[in-house]
């Protein structure tokens, strides 16, 4: 699986508030939405991506896991990781 560089994605620094990260996502999302680019796959596929990088790091405790273990971070999760993690 191709390492996804989720702060890339959505164009924010690692150092991105929640607020800078959402506003992000809104904008790329309704560039990329499909309705707006009816047929067009390459922008479906990013806006799956933008999605995804959304999911994560929207959220602050997958956020930090995806911080602390990288592209490894939902294995992490999955095999049930010692200190809840």
């Amino acid at each position: 699986m191709e390492y996804k560089d989720y702060y890339q994605v959505l164009g924010v620094p690692r150092s991105a508030d929640e607020k800078e990260i959402k506003k992000s996502f809104r904008k790329l999302a309704q560039q990329y939405h499909p309705d707006k680019n009816p047929g067009d796959k390459s922008a479906e596929a990013k806006f799956k991506e933008i999605n995804e990088a959304y999911t994560v790091l929207g959220d602050a405790d997958k956020r930090a896991k995806y911080d602390k273990f990288g592209s490894q971070w939902e294995q992490y999760r999955r095999a049930g990781a010692p200190g809840g993690l």
